[in-house]
């Protein structure tokens, strides 16, 4: 009896010791535990996040740019195109979605749920993981990638750290903000920029089934893409209406019906290269880039907003137009190639003969060239190369995204473009400097150079008579409604030589008013113009124009300037006719109001620079005499009777040397515009005047966008002619009041202004 006692004693006490040391070991492994999470917390096992980093965490914002009627018009961002909404964007619907999908009880757990952790562990994650949507923001925010088992063992302690200091320190909305802010749809950064990319609208505006569409995509944004991949998506979206059935959030013949729909794409994916004002957008970027540099600000990843003076509506209407005309004159162009069988590049001597150095000439400069003689190559492999046909993208009009994919060599590839017209156009208000419309070339992503900034430069032509015209003016040397001659007016130079400037055309009359000299584009009339202001016209003219923002650094001091054959830009050609229906003020051209940070608050406002370039008298004049150019002549065939256009304006067309370069100027009260269009090299040109005319390369497409602008009843715009100036003006512009006054023989020398 006592051995039998004696064995259950020691029984007892063995299983005691083995509770104890169980115990022990638990309690012990709960305190190593402890303190491992202590220690993770301390950042001992890697980085952690500290309190005012998770308090302010750093995300990567991309910069917006807004019109001047607020609708964003481009983003400037390196690698994550995201913007920040608030949770009163995010849609009931949304929410929902998310909650179903991902972690239903997020409301009630405190940043881990241990259930779904249980179930997760228990079921070696066949069931779903346990990560709620706290952890899954914890790890986007805080963590890259683990590097192996082990390292992603290690990150989610880290994520249960952060994810109760989260939950610590933000509500579940805030929470449920941020992770909408952080998470990737694909090329999309954040909820935000994937409603612009899928459905282009904002988040607020998103239905049930586009909500439950995305939320499906979290879960692998590649294979469940609605554009790369259109039936997984469909099925995963229909999964997840299905999970908000079963929590109660839909009834069954809601969701039932709601699956039954397609996915209704609106693709409106950003990028640099497409989208509104791409031309203007690359100048902000550039212009962002220095200003932020000084400043110690990213204009890539700062979120910062930056205010355009652009409107919306304007650049449609001009982008619309340069995209039609061009296109169209395209095709003019091939046609009359195939007309005359011979390539495009004209001798500069002769413009009837086809210059057979320019393709070789053009080839040795490509960079496949350049590149292949470095290494090397002798001239048959790099012809060779040249004269091999190969697959490619290139641009095209009349096809989607102006691209097509064909086979092509690259000498075929470099004749092709060679013949393509480019375009600048710019539109400004001339009373605030602001410019509402610019469009730097046909595509900004097949062709970068801009071809509006005042460093890129073409010869202007007949576009710059009325400078000549309204310096002589305000110098009181001409009348618009004296009579002059038609016959050629000689010019001695400096060296000793003459210059005696002609006509395009023999002048039907022997005599014109000075404002039919413009209104008709006669080079001996404005040449006439120019001697009047001697001795040293060419110095009046370019000291006028300097004061009208044309650089002049450029500009011979002869007088064959008065004819236009400098090179200037369409932005400042725009902003000095800008200054006749500014009462004589030149202002900058601006495209900036204001830049704010992510938070809102002002950095810096844009106020434009203005001075007097002229009197109110002669800017009012030379608005006149404009208005007269599009009352007459082919000009106004084109301006008032092909396209309609009623209203009061004033416009001069230029065409350059050979057809090179076309240009048209339009003035209206609110608004002035200026187009260049030309081919990249001089030498690609129309044959026939018609065609090469400033009056069919240009006008058009000023026509066709002041006349989209006048018709659209949400512009407010000034239809009802230039006002006068409020101080009276010494010229007087009844022109029968003039000759009865002065009579039609009255000498040059003794008309008198009055």
């Amino acid at each position: 009896m006592v051995k039998k006692r004696t064995g259950k004693k020691r029984q007892s006490e063995l299983v005691k010791k083995i509770l104890i040391r169980m115990w022990i070991i638990f309690f012990g492994g709960l305190a190593l535990f402890a303190l491992f999470m202590v220690t993770v917390s301390w950042g001992w096992w890697g980085y952690m996040p500290d309190i005012k980093t998770l308090e302010n965490p750093k995300m990567i914002l991309a910069t917006e740019i807004y019109s001047a009627d607020d609708v964003v018009i481009g983003k400037i961002y390196r690698h994550e195109d995201r913007t920040k909404i608030t949770y009163n964007d995010i849609p009931e619907s949304m929410e929902q979605a998310l909650l179903a999908t991902e972690d239903i009880r997020f409301r009630k757990h405190s940043g881990i749920d241990l259930r779904s952790l249980t179930r997760a562990l228990l079921s070696l994650g066949s069931k779903g993981g346990g990560s709620t949507i706290t952890q899954q923001l914890a790890k986007n925010m805080f963590h890259e990638h683990s590097g192996g088992s082990l390292d992603r063992i290690l990150q989610k302690f880290k994520e249960w750290v952060i994810s109760a200091r989260l939950e610590n320190r933000y509500t579940k909305d805030e929470i449920l903000t941020m992770y909408f802010n952080e998470v990737i749809w694909g090329n999309s950064a954040g909820i935000k920029s994937a409603s612009q990319t899928f459905f282009n609208k904002e988040v607020s505006e998103l239905n049930t089934q586009e909500a439950a569409m995305l939320v499906g995509m979290l879960k692998a944004p590649t294979r469940y893409n609605p554009k790369r991949n259109p039936e997984a998506a469909l099925v995963r979206r229909n999964t997840v209406l299905n999970q908000m059935e079963r929590y109660d959030f839909l009834d069954e013949p809601t969701c039932d019906s709601l699956k039954s729909l397609p996915i209704d794409l609106d693709y409106n994916y950003s990028s640099h290269n497409k989208g509104m004002a791409t031309y203007l957008r690359e100048q902000i970027r550039l212009y962002m880039h220095q200003w932020c540099s000084k400043r110690g600000l990213d204009v890539y990843n700062d979120g910062l907003k930056i205010y355009t003076t652009i409107d919306s509506r304007i650049q449609k209407y001009a982008e619309a137009s340069v995209a039609g005309h061009v296109a169209e004159l395209q095709k003019m162009f091939v046609k009359e190639t195939a007309r005359v069988r011979s390539g495009p590049w004209r001798m500069e001597e002769s413009a009837y003969m086809t210059d057979k150095s320019y393709i070789p000439k053009q080839m040795k400069r490509t960079h496949r060239y350049r590149s292949m003689k470095r290494n090397g190559s002798s001239t048959d492999e790099i012809e060779k190369e040249f004269e091999t046909p190969r697959q490619m993208s290139i641009f095209a009009w009349g096809r989607e995204n102006n691209e097509v994919d064909t086979v092509m060599s690259p000498l075929d590839s470099l004749k092709y473009y060679k013949q393509l017209f480019h375009t600048g156009f710019m539109a400004m208000d001339p009373h605030t400097g602001h410019i509402k419309a610019w469009v730097g070339g046909i595509d900004f992503e097949y062709f970068k150079y801009d071809h509006v900034n005042v460093r890129s430069t073409r010869q202007v032509g007949s576009t710059f008579k009325p400078i000549v015209y309204a310096r002589a003016l305000e110098d009181h040397v001409i009348h618009p409604c004296e009579k002059v001659s038609t016959a050629p007016v000689t010019f001695e130079l400096e060296d000793g030589n003459t210059w005696t400037p002609r006509n395009s055309e023999d002048p039907d009359e022997d005599e014109l008013m000075i404002y039919q000299g413009l209104q008709k584009s006669m080079n001996t009339v404005t040449a006439l113009v120019m001697k009047r202001m001697e001795p040293g016209s060419p110095y009046k003219v370019k000291d006028f124009s300097d004061k009208l923002g044309i650089a002049t650094d450029k500009f011979q001091p002869y007088p064959s300037i008065c004819l236009g054959t400098m090179d200037i830009s369409v932005q400042e050609m725009v902003s000095a006719y800008a200054a006749f229906a500014n009462e004589g003020q030149w202002i900058q051209p601006t495209y900036i109001t204001r830049i704010e940070d992510k938070h809102g608050n002002v950095l810096e406002e844009f106020i434009p620079t203005t001075r007097e370039a002229m009197s109110k008298q002669t800017a009012y004049v030379m608005l006149q005499m404009l208005d007269k150019v599009t009352r007459g002549g082919g000009t106004a065939v084109r301006l008032r009777y092909k396209y309609g256009i009623t209203q009061p304006m004033g416009g001069k067309t230029g065409t350059t040397q050979n057809n090179s370069d076309g240009w048209f100027m339009g003035v209206t009260p609110d608004l002035v515009a200026g187009c260049w269009v030309g081919c990249e090299d001089r030498q690609v040109r129309f044959l026939s005047t018609q065609l090469g005319q400033g009056a069919n390369m240009a006008l058009p497409i000023y026509a066709n966008f002041i006349k989209s602008v006048y018709s659209d009843p949400t512009i407010k715009i000034n239809k009802d002619g230039f006002p006068e100036p409020e101080t009276r003006y010494e010229v007087d512009l009844d022109c029968d009041a003039y000759i009865q006054n002065n009579g039609p023989g009255s000498p040059d020398d003794q008309f008198l202004l009055r």
